[in-house]
This record gives structure tokens, C-alpha cells and sequence, in this order.
């Protein structure tokens, strides 16, 4: 039977090229012709290179020095809503912008960003929820402090809105979030809670357990364990 023999190449062939003048010249002219033939698509693509990495390096730009505005302007929002003026805080002094006009003007920037958190924090404690949830849910943050506090807070809008699933939600990601022994056994009661309102009274007791295991020497031990304990006893009954 015939087999089919594969084609070798000459392993001197690249070599060749290379020191043949003639091949030389000819694939330059064929590479000039083709230059030639596609020059206006060429171009174009170059154009648009230029346009987007110009494009691109203009954003950044832009977006630096917007923050470095929107920044400014926050310094005095965040002093009202130390001082709980919270209403100037949102809206300003008529001289001074707030967090709502700052989230407006500078959409991109990291200072909206973290004007989203404040006004979520100011909707939640004025029992606007709803509100409270779009702002809290526009925040991001590397800090697992804040960002654990935003989950939370989300998570209590939720709790009040009667939204149970929701609530459990976003306690398990505040608690989860860089677990430590400052906050997390509060974010762990408040998954309790939420876990207790939904009727989920297992889940609520191994929340509760988690702060008795790990959490002894923390503000909520001592709660958590008699909750535990109480809702051991409704599970047995």
C-alpha cells in the first residue's frame, strides 16, 4: 500500500533567501506593491490607532484633574456630615458643593465614588432606603474597613425594606469581607438577625457560634452567646 510521503523542507532554504540578492529584491518589491495597493486602509488604521491612544491618554488626563477638583470640593461636604448638617452635606451651602452635585459633575472620579457611601449612609439614617440601597450599591473600595461597612449598610436597607434574602446577602459579604475581630462580629450579629427573620434559626445559631468560637474577646460574645442559647432552645422544641 502506498503511503502518502510528507513534504521536508530544505533546511537550507531560509538560508538561501537570505544570501540570494535577487530573492531579496523581489519580496521588497512585492512588499512595496503592497503598501502601495492597501495604503489608504493602512493609513486609516494608523489614524485610528492615533485617535483611540490620544483618546485613551486624554481620559486619564482629564479624569486626574477632575479628581483632583471633585476632591477639593469634598473636604467641606465631609466636614458637614461630620458635624451632622447632613442637609448641606447632600446639597450644599448655596457656596460650597454637595455630595449629590459632586456625584453629578464628576461621575468618574474616586471622590464620587466615595461620595456614594456618605449619601447612602445619610438616606439609611433618614429612613429613605431605597435611595440608600442605589447609592450604597454604586461604592467600591479596596479599604476593607469601609467597603465591609458599605456591604452592612446595604444589607440593614435591605433588613428594614423586609427584603430578608437580600439582607443575609450582603451581612454574609460584610462578614466575610477581611474577616477581623473589630467588626465582624457585629456584621456577624446582624447576618444573625436577618438569618432569624427569615426563619433560618440554624443558620442564625451557627452565626452566633461563629462569634463564640472565634470572636471571645469581642463587645458581641457575650450577647451572641445568650442568643445562641435561646434560639438552641426554640430549635429543640
Amino acid at each position: 500500500m502506498a503511503t502518502k510521503q510528507s513534504k521536508k523542507v530544505n533546511p537550507h532554504h531560509q538560508t538561501d533567501i537570505l544570501e540570494n540578492p535577487e530573492e531579496i529584491a523581489d519580496r521588497l518589491t512585492r512588499g512595496e506593491a503592497f503598501l502601495k495597493k492597501n495604503s489608504k486602509i493602512l493609513g486609516g488604521v494608523i489614524i485610528a490607532a492615533i485617535i483611540l491612544i490620544g483618546g485613551i491618554l486624554f481620559f486619564q488626563f482629564n479624569t486626574q484633574n477632575q479628581n483632583k477638583a471633585a476632591q477639593a470640593e469634598m473636604f467641606q461636604a465631609v466636614y458637614f456630615y461630620e458635624q451632622d448638617s447632613v442637609d448641606f452635606a447632600l446639597n450644599g451651602d448655596g457656596i460650597n458643593a454637595g455630595f449629590l452635585a459632586i456625584v453629578d459633575e464628576y461621575p468618574r472620579t474616586d471622590a464620587a465614588n466615595l461620595a456614594h457611601f456618605y449619601i447612602g449612609s445619610i438616606y439609611l439614617s433618614e429612613r429613605k432606603f431605597e435611595d440608600a440601597i442605589t447609592h450604597l450599591e454604586q461604592f467600591s473600595a479596596d479599604d476593607y474597613l469601609i467597603q465591609a461597612q458599605a456591604y452592612a449598610l446595604t444589607g440593614d436597607a435591605y433588613l428594614e425594606l423586609g427584603d430578608n434574602e437580600k439582607a443575609i446577602s450582603f451581612f454574609s459579604k460584610a462578614a466575610s469581607y477581611e474577616p477581623n475581630k473589630y467588626f465582624t462580629p457585629k456584621y456577624l450579629t446582624k447576618l444573625a438577625i436577618a438569618y432569624e427573620e427569615a426563619g433560618q434559626i440554624q443558620n442564625a445559631i451557627d452565626a452566633y457560634g461563629e462569634i463564640e468560637e472565634k470572636y471571645f474577646e469581642s463587645y458581641e460574645f457575650s450577647a451572641a452567646r445568650k442568643q445562641k442559647a435561646r434560639l438552641e432552645g426554640l430549635a429543640a422544641q
